[in-house]
């Protein structure tokens, strides 16, 4: 895991780097710092900044473009600055035209993301499960990639494509969709709530040798489908966007059922972390360690 230290130190390129080896990268969602230390704590080489989790965590509300682009880019550089593993970002619509797009490259880019997924709904957005999206037009949002595409200063950075077209207008315009956003630049393409196993797979044939996003979308409209089949199908990406933000949120019901109904929690205090194994967890000790380092235990401070 990272330090203090150092800081989010990671390899350049390094979603790039593992993409091109044609490693399938499984990037479970993070919705903030500590959520994004869990992940690489438990040996993923990549996370996901779900933009419904950002909103559910930073503002208690849904995903339906309530946020503006200056939180989720904030949101980013902090997970970024936690881990030493690769960020993938929600970065929505794009936060406007093409011209506020490539801010929104620019800002996302300097906060040290890996790659950003730009959607082609119409603003303000709505969660890619939920039903009432609506599209700009294909030319529209070719343009943004078009922009985005132009605007990033790392080659390793990566712009990806989404379309929500299935949802509004059918899988073949949504293929067709993607196949005019790579064209306009796209690194790699998202083709957001297929809604069966077989159409999963179509879109993995049409788009052969891209590299492929899939969304694991927990009580999503697209159904469960398994890691092993995914790698077959040839899916370069696989996001789990809210899997630890709903386990958050069961986890921190049941302390508080137990708070109310029990008067304290100590009959869940063999279920979750000690006190002390979470200091350790979020790096208390290496604190100490610098403070003995830098002098930083010293008291007192006079000229």
């Amino acid at each position: 895991m990272s330090n203090f230290l150092t800081g989010g130190a990671r390899e350049p390129g390094a979603l790039r780097k593992l993409l091109d080896e044609r490693q399938t990268v499984v990037a479970p969602g993070a919705y903030d710092a500590l959520s994004a230390r869990l992940v690489e704590e438990a040996g993923f080489c990549a996370l996901y900044m779900t933009g419904f989790g950002t909103s559910a965590s930073l503002i208690g509300r849904p995903d339906v473009g309530l946020l503006t682009m200056s939180e989720m880019v904030d949101n980013a550089r902090r997970i970024v600055e936690a881990v030493g593993i690769p960020l993938i970002a929600d970065a929505d619509t794009g936060y406007g035209n093409p011209i506020n797009v490539i801010r929104t490259v620019k800002s996302y880019e300097a906060a040290g993301v890996a790659a950003i997924h730009i959607e082609d709904q119409l603003f303000p957005k709505k969660c890619g499960h939920i039903e009432g999206k609506q599209l700009i037009s294909k030319e529209e949002m070719a343009e943004k990639i078009k922009a985005a595409a132009e605007a990033k200063e790392n080659k390793d950075f990566m712009i990806i494509a989404r379309t929500d077209a299935r949802a509004v207008e059918g899988l073949e315009r949504a293929l067709e969709r993607g196949r005019i956003y790579r064209e306009a630049g796209a690194d790699a393409l998202f083709i957001e709530a297929v809604r069966s196993e077989e159409e999963a797979a179509e879109v993995a044939a049409e788009f052969q040798g891209v590299p492929l996003l899939f969304n694991w979308a927990e009580g999503g409209k697209t159904p469960p489908i398994g890691l092993g089949r995914l790698k077959e199908m040839g899916y370069a990406l696989i996001i789990f966007p809210i899997s630890t933000l709903l386990a958050a949120s069961w986890g921190i019901r049941k302390v508080l059922g137990e708070i109310r109904e029990g008067g304290t929690p100590e009959a869940m205090l063999e279920e979750i972390p000690s006190f002390e194994e979470f200091l350790e967890f979020i790096g208390l000790s290496e604190i100490r360690e610098l403070e003995k380092r830098f002098g930083g235990d010293k008291a007192g401070r006079g000229a």
